[in-house]
């Protein structure tokens, strides 16, 4: 079940809030005035990480997760990439099953982009 992170606010950013479990991360920003800016919800994460991005203006994206080198000595900070087409249907159900317990405005907002990433099959 997604539950709410421990999250350090950065200084100059917009507030935002964590979410997660074994399977996702939900980041939720928010504008200075408190309405919803946008997330990110990153899926898939012990096996082929990807996230979906969307901003109030309407914006969504779609991609890989990098983790980076596989050398401990190396940096491992990630990176997204371009990420093709996500599968919708199987993130919507999984979203549905493990957010019962979330805030219902994040939690309506998430389904309901799902919902139409999933109409438009884009």
């Amino acid at each position: 079940m997604l539950g709410n992170a421990p999250i350090r606010q950065v200084a100059g950013d917009l507030p935002r809030r964590w979410m997660a479990d074994d399977y996702f991360d939900l980041y939720v920003w928010y504008q200075e005035d408190g309405p919803i800016y946008g997330f990110q919800l990153a899926y898939d994460k012990g096996g082929h990480e990807r996230a979906i991005t969307w901003r109030f203006d309407g914006s969504i994206t779609h991609s890989l997760v990098d983790t980076g080198e596989d050398k401990p000595t190396a940096n491992r900070t990630p990176v997204l990439r371009p990420g093709g087409i996500p599968p919708w249907a199987e993130i919507q159900d999984q979203f549905e099953q493990r957010s019962i317990q979330l805030d219902p405005e994040i939690r309506e907002l998430v389904l309901d982009i799902l919902a139409r990433g999933s109409a438009t099959g884009a």
